[in-house]
């Protein structure tokens, strides 16, 4: 299901880095983000509620401007 919140998300394993791009924008990178987290995450049927519930405010994140 298409997330109304989460545009897109990708995750780097080798830095444990989830890149989350929301719909208004904004861009952040999650750090040390267990594989498992973000295959729960894939799985998900609301991608946006599962971030509200296991990644906001549970991981360290920085805010990355996106290029156009």
């Amino acid at each position: 299901m298409p997330s109304t919140v989460i545009q897109s998300f990708e995750y780097d394993a080798r830095t444990r880095q989830l890149h989350v791009l929301f719909r208004s924008g904004r861009s952040y990178i999650y750090q040390d983000v267990a594989g498992e987290t973000y295959q729960a995450m894939r799985r998900s049927f609301s991608k946006g509620e599962f971030f509200n519930e296991h990644i906001r405010d549970k991981y360290a994140f920085r805010r990355v401007d996106v290029e156009d």
